[in-house]
């Protein structure tokens, strides 16, 4: 099963009339041809002057000052674009994190105070001890960001540290939501191209990084293809983005039945509804809820695209 060109060009006409500039930018670069200068000139919008990113880009919660977590969305999409150290707009990112990093915890806060003030999804809210949620959601990922894009080597003893205090968690954890094992996927992603320099500065090797995250992935996928439709669950296609993907292994034929969900669940528009609510906020949800179709709808055409399941 494929998507028709007639259905992708619904898609992009959907995607230019209601999701955000930086989706219909992303969507432009991905499948257009148009080079990375228009996403990161919109991704620049959403930077503060201290180089961290809010503005509600994570459109869960509205938060216009810089937190860590919108930080990791924003770093999300310049690793998408190819960004390097060179480009400005990743130094003031590092430039950022290296400021608000918390030594005595080794991580960075994943939900900030003042982001009950701003319209949010209630697990955005915080409160005290609201950490032992997240625990290294995005910390994970934020160290894997500064190993990959800075040289200094003051910013790179920070990240090896948090790296190190991530892999304590991970090795010990009998279960784990399934965003923070996508957060600990992509440093084991950066670990592995770097295993040369890393392999002894770390506390476990990679190929138990490896096994481990597969152990979590398996106990955390739902394999029940008919409870696909049920709610808001990690699907085969939330772990793996393509075929070369370590972890595709894992599931099998899995993979071309996700794929083949995603389309059969594709509206009359060319898009996704979401699964999920914020039960408060009546007038901002449904903005939220807006911007949330255009980004699932450029990062499942971004898997199905990777799999060949696009005319």
């Amino acid at each position: 099963m494929k998507i028709s060109r007639e259905t992708f060009e619904k898609t992009s006409r959907w995607l230019k009339r209601n999701a955000r500039p930086l989706e219909v930018a992303r969507w432009n670069h991905l499948f257009k041809g148009n080079n990375k200068n228009k996403v990161i000139e919109i991704l620049e919008a959403y930077q503060n002057e201290d180089g961290g990113f809010g503005h509600g880009i994570e459109p869960d919660f509205w938060l216009p000052q810089s937190s860590p977590m919108a930080s990791w969305y924003a770093g999300q999409i310049l690793a998408e674009n190819g960004a390097d150290n060179d480009d400005g707009i990743v130094g003031r990112l590092i430039g950022y994190l290296i400021k608000e990093y918390d030594p005595d915890k080794r991580l960075w806060s994943s939900v900030l105070p003042e982001n009950n003030v701003y319209p949010h999804a209630p697990w955005w809210h915080w409160e005290e001890k609201v950490q032992d949620n997240w625990m290294f959601n995005p910390s994970a990922e934020l160290a894997a960001f500064i190993l990959n894009w800075s040289s200094q080597a003051r910013n790179r003893e920070i990240a090896t540290k948090v790296i190190n205090e991530a892999l304590k968690r991970l090795m010990v954890a009998e279960k784990m939501d399934f965003h923070e094992i996508n957060n600990y996927q992509q440093l084991y992603y950066s670990l592995k191209m770097k295993e040369d320099e890393m392999e002894t500065q770390l506390s476990f090797t990679i190929d138990q990084i490896y096994h481990k995250l597969k152990n979590l992935i398996e106990q955390s996928a739902e394999v029940d293809v008919n409870a696909w439709s049920t709610g808001y669950k990690p699907l085969p296609l939330n772990f793996v983005v393509s075929a070369d993907d370590p972890f595709c292994q894992i599931f099998g034929d899995l993979i071309e039945d996700n794929l083949n969900f995603y389309i059969e669940q594709l509206t009359e528009e060319g898009i996704w509804k979401i699964p999920w609510s914020w039960e408060q906020y009546p007038d901002a949800f449904p903005v939220a809820r807006r911007y949330w179709e255009g980004i699932i709808v450029v990062n499942r055409y971004k898997v199905l695209h990777a799999f060949n399941h696009v005319i």
